[in-house]
């Protein structure tokens, strides 16, 4: 009997290094054949033997919300980080406190966030709340025009080492949104991650002003470029008829010119007649 735990505890643990993501015990129950899957309650004792086995080591086996998974303890975190090539995602605060209130509040709607914010959640923070599996719809409200319930995933859990939600950081009374965020963040690992408010609606609304401001000026410019054009299409129109009237004065001149010529034969012609 020993030996066959023993020979589970090391494929369990082979399994747990290899997966990607946490593995449940019915995950687990499933890489065997049906003859030779053993109970739920052998996998536990045999997690149990795995957990004792790693106390003192770098790593340990946490039990997540999704599962069972191998981590790096929270203590080698300054130095383990320093492997990663890619560089760590970096949140907003006004992220963060949008996450808090989802987190603490659910099931929450964006009216709501906002109201308790002050300011209108940029739609690129659920966006990217939702992206990356943190939050979902979970239901609409029963209110005019039907708002989303949002709340967090399983996934939310996994990624900041919580198994339930009652895990998350005592915040009794979410007062100060900055403090809570900053809060969150640091109990959570994400100290690091803190960046100013980059993606805040004030910066939005700036953004979108110096948008707007560009395409005033655009129409001026367009318009300056229609008067100006306008002005020259006028003044050659006046150079044109200048030209023409010009033309025809010349061609009166030339026609007086030739009658007055006639008119001086005629007379030569009447003179020498009567002489």
């Amino acid at each position: 009997m020993k030996k066959e735990i023993n020979q589970l505890v090391r494929i369990l643990e082979g399994a747990l290094f290899a997966s990607e993501h946490p593995l449940s015990i019915d995950r687990m129950q499933s890489l065997f054949d049906e003859v030779e899957t053993p109970d739920k309650k052998t996998i536990h004792e045999a997690l149990e033997q795995l957990v004792g086995e790693y106390s003192d080591r770098g790593v340990e086996l946490k039990e997540l919300a999704s599962g069972f998974q191998f981590q790096v303890k929270a203590d080698l975190a300054k130095w383990v980080q320093r492997l990663q090539e890619d560089k760590t995602p970096r949140y907003s605060r006004a992220l963060l406190e949008t996450l808090v209130l989802i987190a603490y509040r659910q099931p929450i709607t964006r009216g709501e966030i906002e109201e308790i914010r002050g300011v209108t959640v940029n739609s690129n923070i659920i966006k990217t709340l939702m992206e990356r599996e943190w939050v979902k719809e979970v239901g609409y409200r029963d209110l005019p025009g039907k708002p989303a319930l949002l709340a967090t995933t399983k996934a939310f859990l996994d990624y900041f080492g919580l198994k339930r939600l009652d895990e998350l950081p005592p915040l009794s009374e979410i007062q100060d949104l900055d403090k809570a965020g900053e809060a969150l963040a640091m109990q959570l690992k994400l100290e690091d991650q803190i960046t100013s408010e980059t993606d805040s609606i004030e910066d939005f609304q700036a953004k979108e002003k110096s948008s707007d401001d560009s395409l005033d000026q655009a129409d001026t410019n367009q318009e300056d470029s229609k008067a100006q054009l306008s002005d020259e299409i006028d003044t050659e129109e006046i150079n044109i008829e200048q030209g023409d009237f010009e033309e025809q004065e010349n061609e009166l001149i030339e026609t007086l010119d030739e009658s007055q010529t006639d008119r001086i034969h005629e007379n030569r012609k009447i003179t020498e007649s009567a002489g």
